[in-house]
């Protein structure tokens, strides 16, 4: 069966319509209607005999151009099939770019279509498909409401991820946390009618390098005994963020084949209110070794990244990674589209902050200010998961799991929004991927 015909979308710089091979009659339109490639601008396009002829997308000037600009335009396209023409630039960029702005979270929708791309000549296919595929399954674990995407269902969709990228997958589940040292995961999640969890998965073969990511997966967020306001647990389906973006990761990481011995360490919780919920106040041995008096129950993403960063870190990886929807204070401090990275090797971290501005997907450096290591001080314990100020918060959060972390030979924590409150170029409304593209960009210039 013969493909419907494409629509030519048609990518023209600030000022250069004549170049752009439109009609005598097309370059007359643009011009009536006010048209010269402002960047962002969208205009439908007749044809010379009447009808759509296609559409004209304004790129504006080359400085500072996001390399996923073509995002903005499918966001507000038709379903249909397009093809891109014009000042097309990176074909594998411009591709991915249309892609996730296509993006859609139609779950609970009856009507389900987006716009579709023709490939551009020169994309590389495998590239766009599996970026594409990374962030649309962060996106989609977000986006879903926690009534459908408790503990329970995230080790379901967890396994059928596994299952599809042949890993070995193993789960720690309710008191077995307990007998198996992991403290702190168990507390944070006991008070849920849902167990807690901790999710272990592996791929690659044992010799290479190895890589271990790990993401918070708090399901949903009450804050606990020291609740939220209603107003705070709005987008709390959104505090498994981590976890859904470490899985996209992964997901980029195995499709491309990385010479790398992957690891994943995925904490599982619903930090509920119930009469056995961990209290302020209370000090929880963790698998470490250290204990940790609860300052505040609604910090409680630091507690069970600190089992589960102990648990990778005593394999001694060559890279230790985690993402996590941490801290309020990293948005005050960054704001919701550019996530603070902390490293222990500065080299590392650059090379993330170049491979994050090459895809579009930034990220910046914050300092392990080691003179506010003392804000997390306790009077009875070796430390308050807390802090005693209000200042640096994103600083002493990753300082508190920085703790956890002593035999990796790098280790790197992103503190990640995971939502767009408003659309930007291949980032439409709604949970989101971060850092994605940053991480594997950098692990495939080493790895490939």
């Amino acid at each position: 069966m013969a493909l419907p015909k494409s629509i030519p979308l048609i990518l023209v710089e600030e000022g250069a319509v004549k170049a752009a091979g439109l009609s005598k009659a097309q370059s007359q339109w643009a011009t009536g209607i006010g048209f010269t490639g402002q960047r962002g601008k969208l205009a439908p396009l007749p044809a010379d005999g009447g009808g759509l002829g296609g559409y004209l997308f304004g790129l504006g000037t080359g400085a500072g151009r996001p390399a996923l600009l073509t995002g903005l335009a499918s966001a507000f396209l038709e379903p249909g099939r397009y093809r891109l023409e014009g000042a097309i630039g990176d074909p594998t960029y411009a591709a991915l770019g249309f892609n996730l702005g296509a993006y859609k979270f139609d779950r609970y929708k009856q009507m389900k279509a987006s716009p579709e791309l023709v490939l551009p000549a020169g994309a590389d296919a495998g590239e766009v498909a599996r970026l594409t595929d990374a962030a649309y399954l962060a996106r989609d674990l977000i986006n879903t409401p926690s009534n459908d995407l408790g503990p329970v269902a995230f080790e379901k969709e967890i396994r059928a991820f596994a299952t599809r990228h042949k890993m070995k997958v193993k789960a720690i589940v309710g008191d077995d946390l307990l007998k198996q040292n992991f403290p702190m995961i168990h507390a944070v999640g006991r008070a849920s009618a849902e167990a807690p969890r901790l999710m272990d998965l592996s791929w690659g073969r044992a010799g290479d390098p190895k890589i271990t990511l790990v993401g918070k997966g708090v399901t949903f967020d009450t804050g606990g005994l020291d609740i939220k306001p209603s107003s705070g647990m709005l987008l709390m389906k959104k505090d498994m963020g981590g976890a859904a973006n470490v899985l996209g990761l992964a997901h980029a990481i195995m499709d491309a084949k990385l010479k790398v011995r992957l690891r994943v360490l995925i904490p599982i919780v619903e930090n509920s209110i119930a009469g056995d919920a961990f209290r302020p106040g209370d000090v929880l041995p963790s698998r470490s070794g250290q204990t940790v008096e609860i300052g505040n129950t609604d910090a409680e993403g630091r507690l069970i990244l600190g089992d589960a960063l102990t648990l990778g870190d005593e394999e001694k990886p060559e890279l230790l990674l985690d993402m996590a929807t941490l801290t309020g204070a990293a948005r005050t401090a960054l704001g919701p589209d550019l996530p603070p990275l902390f490293s222990t090797d500065d080299a590392l971290a650059r090379a993330l902050i170049d491979a994050g501005l090459a895809s579009d997907d930034p990220l910046w450096q914050m300092p392990l200010w080691a003179p506010y290591d003392t804000m997390m001080n306790s009077k009875i314990a070796d430390m308050n998961n807390a802090g005693a100020t209000p200042f640096a918060g994103s600083i002493t959060a990753a300082m508190f799991l920085k703790r956890f972390v002593r035999n990796a030979k790098a280790w790197v924590h992103l503190d990640i929004y995971g939502w767009a409150p408003e659309a930007k170029p291949g980032r439409p409304f709604g949970g989101t991927d971060q850092g994605i593209r940053a991480v594997y960009g950098m692990l495939k210039q080493r790895y490939s």
